[in-house]
């Protein structure tokens, strides 16, 4: 009845084992997985805004708004519009303000507008012309603030007209 070579009772090591790894597989599976960069290509041009969770990468045209985690304008790339993102890198060009907490302007970059960031690097041979804002959390601002109403209204005694320019599109009317 009672041996010496006693085998082990439970052989459960390998089937919780191979249960493990299976369900290491599924719960993998069922992470997100990290994403690649979105591309527009260089032979696309996109009329509308671009709004992406991940990465961008811009090599073609957008005329509108384009808002995401990280975007790169390449040497190609063309952006009319506001630029939102945690990360911004331009090598291309951008008529239109940037909001972001880290700004790259690379060589042979044109950008012409503001930019809102909480850091900002320019390389040699980039093209800035605009106002620049720091801010400790650049994406949460409205906007960029220009003079207060009350004080422009002292100013002038007369109604701007919509079709005058104005700072920062605020318009106001004489009281």
């Amino acid at each position: 009845m009672f041996t010496k070579n006693k085998t082990p009772e439970t052989t459960t090591p390998e089937p919780v084992k191979a249960a493990t790894a299976q369900d290491a597989i599924r719960g993998a599976a069922m992470k997100p997985a990290a994403r690649a960069a979105s591309i527009i290509c260089a032979d696309m041009k996109i009329n509308g805004s671009v709004i992406s969770e991940g990465a961008l990468q811009i090599d073609g045209v957008v005329d509108g708004d384009v808002s995401a985690t990280d975007i790169t304008i390449g040497a190609s790339g063309h952006i009319t519009g506001e630029v939102k993102a945690e990360v911004v890198k331009v090598k291309g060009k951008i008529r239109g303000s940037i909001r972001a907490r880290k700004v790259e302007l690379e060589s042979g970059a044109h950008v012409k507008g503001d930019i809102v960031h909480s850091s900002l690097q320019i390389q040699s041979n980039a093209v800035f012309e605009g106002q620049v804002k720091h801010a400790d959390d650049p994406l949460k601002e409205t906007g960029p603030k220009g003079a207060s109403a009350s004080s422009v209204s002292n100013e002038s005694s007369t109604p701007m007209s919509s079709s005058s320019p104005t700072a920062f599109g605020i318009s106001t009317t004489a009281s």
